[in-house]
């Protein structure tokens, strides 16, 4: 006879839902549009009719930025939850989003490293295609001289800055994302007013 027992339901646990790779690759394809389309639409604008010296701080800034983003990728995938943790004790701000980011680490990585640092690659290659436009037009200097000295110097103020950005990262991890994570929380919602 059936007491009924084996008839109720017992109840479900909460299954983790498993997020397909492939919806984070469509994710960033659409982030990585939009941000390029932006970034170039800004660097178009900063370098209709300017000077040669304007050229080269648009350059010089999509390198800096490059190089930033870098730093914050890098640095995320190096730190350690734990002293965050006992900063959220001490409610500081910034330790929350901090420690959110750090569990977010491949995709806040790829964001920073590849997406954001990808396309101030190609923006800052096609600056130098304009620098060295305008300065064979001001000189008269061959163009593939031009071009092989501002390619040269770009490539290498993005590699070496990326070279001192990692091991600054890597040293200084928590330092740079308690500065990135107060920034953050500056528009978290979460925030006491």
């Amino acid at each position: 006879m059936d007491t009924g027992d084996n008839n109720k339901k017992k109840p479900k646990k909460k299954e983790k839902q498993v997020k397909s790779p492939g919806r984070w690759a469509v994710q960033v394809f659409f982030i990585a549009v939009v941000l390029s389309a932006v970034l170039s639409l800004a660097s178009d604008r900063a370098l209709d009719g300017a000077g040669l010296a304007v050229a080269f701080g648009v350059l010089l800034a999509f390198v800096l930025l490059g190089i930033f983003f870098d730093i914050i990728g890098t640095a995320v995938t190096a730190a350690d939850e734990k002293p965050f943790h006992s900063m959220a004790a001490r409610k500081t701000p910034g330790a929350k989003e901090a420690i959110s980011l750090i569990r977010k680490a491949d995709k806040v990585s790829s964001l920073c490293n590849d997406v954001v640092g990808d396309i101030c690659g190609i923006i800052a290659g096609s600056t130098v295609a304009v620098i060295v436009v305008r300065m064979q037009a001001a000189v008269g200097v061959p163009g593939m001289v031009l071009s092989l000295a501002v390619t040269a110097l770009a490539s290498g103020l993005t590699i070496g800055g990326k070279a001192l950005g990692k091991s600054f990262a890597i040293a200084k991890s928590t330092a740079v994302l308690q500065l990135v994570g107060r920034f953050l929380h500056l528009f978290s919602r979460n925030k006491k007013r």
